[in-house]
């Protein structure tokens, strides 16, 4: 072979650099609970980037020794304004939410919490859990759902398989595959297996920007490599993306969705448009849960239509519920990009 014919180097692309198109961007750990605690990395949002289309935050953890850390152990908490998105690589945690849905996460299989208007729900490792090993994703719902009456769903996607490679798709289309999963703004998300060498090359919409976050093993994309843990970025203008593993196997998500368009304002737990609907938000739940009493509206209905409590109900005998951080001294700024 002539070096004219020798296959080019992958490209290493330093972390909030962009090389080829593709914009690599790094996680920062963040510890949830107290001394005994999980840590997960976060890639959104971040200083260079809030939103992947309408992908609004992204947690990775694991492979995490529930026996060292206690796993995920989330009591009752508060959601406005997005969906959650709950994927799962190893283990299992038990959902239960005030709209009355209760259901297992199980690795190759999505749920999809809508909190709409207003939504409190608790997330614990089962107890058969070792290992925990994941990811937690929020999607923002658009103006013209974001007060809706909150909802579940739960979907196991049938893989795809192509050579060396294996996808599943839990939201929107890919690879001939197509969630049945309720979005509210053009939106994908999908986990990707390759075996060492395989290559796995994939038609998408260019109307869509896209994230691609690597968990495990060598991947290049667009002969840029990405580290482990981090996120790369691309913008809309993509009809295809070539992904091909090194000598590890790979394991990875793809997220994407038309850009959002809408200015968010996310704090906490909760996604608003303006700093006094957040500071309203949080009113509410410290109120309801009686961390800071406060009398509801007379007429039993909140402004912006939701009934009271705006959060729902939940079992007696549950553990406490989590009370709600203060606000910041400054004024809630809204992000859009």
């Amino acid at each position: 072979m002539s070096d004219l014919e020798l296959a080019p180097e992958a490209v290493t692309c330093a972390p909030g650099d962009e090389c080829e198109g593709v914009k690599v961007l790094s996680p920062r750990d963040v510890p949830l609970g107290g001394i005994r605690h999980m840590s997960v990395r976060r890639t959104l949002p971040q200083r260079e980037r809030s939103l992947i289309g309408p992908w609004c935050f992204l947690d990775h953890y694991g492979p995490d020794d529930v026996a060292h850390t206690g796993g995920m152990n989330v009591p009752r908490h508060p959601h406005t304004g997005l969906q959650t998105v709950s994927w799962l690589f190893t283990g299992a945690i038990d959902h239960r939410d005030s709209a009355g849905f209760a259901a297992t996460v199980r690795p190759g299989e999505v749920n999809l919490m809508t909190a709409g208007r207003g939504i409190s729900h608790s997330e614990f490792s089962t107890a058969e859990t070792t290992v925990l090993h994941g990811a937690q994703l929020w999607l923002a719902l658009p103006e013209s759902a974001r007060h809706m009456e909150p909802t579940f769903e739960h979907y196991a996607p049938e893989p795809v398989q192509r050579a060396g490679a294996v996808v599943r798709v839990f939201l929107g289309s890919l690879a001939g595959s197509e969630s049945p999963v309720t979005t509210h703004h053009p939106t994908l998300g999908a986990e990707i297996l390759l075996e060492p060498g395989a290559e796995l090359v994939l038609d998408v919409d260019p109307t869509y920007e896209h994230g691609l976050l690597l968990d495990s093993g060598d991947l290049e994309l667009d002969d840029v490599a990405l580290p482990k843990d981090h996120l790369a970025y691309l913008p809309t203008g993509r009809q295809g993306l070539v992904l091909t593993a090194g000598e590890r196997p790979v394991r990875a998500l793809l997220v994407g969705g038309t850009p959002f368009g809408e200015r968010i304002v996310m704090w906490w737990n909760f996604v608003g448009r303006e700093h006094e609907e957040i500071a309203a938000y949080r009113a509410a739940w410290q109120a309801e849960i009686g961390a800071e009493p406060a009398d509801p509206p007379s007429s039993g209905v909140y402004d912006d239509g939701a009934p009271v409590p705006r959060y729902g109900t939940f079992p007696p005998r549950e553990p406490a519920a989590l009370p709600a951080p203060a606000l910041p001294n400054a004024r809630l700024r809204p992000r859009e990009q």
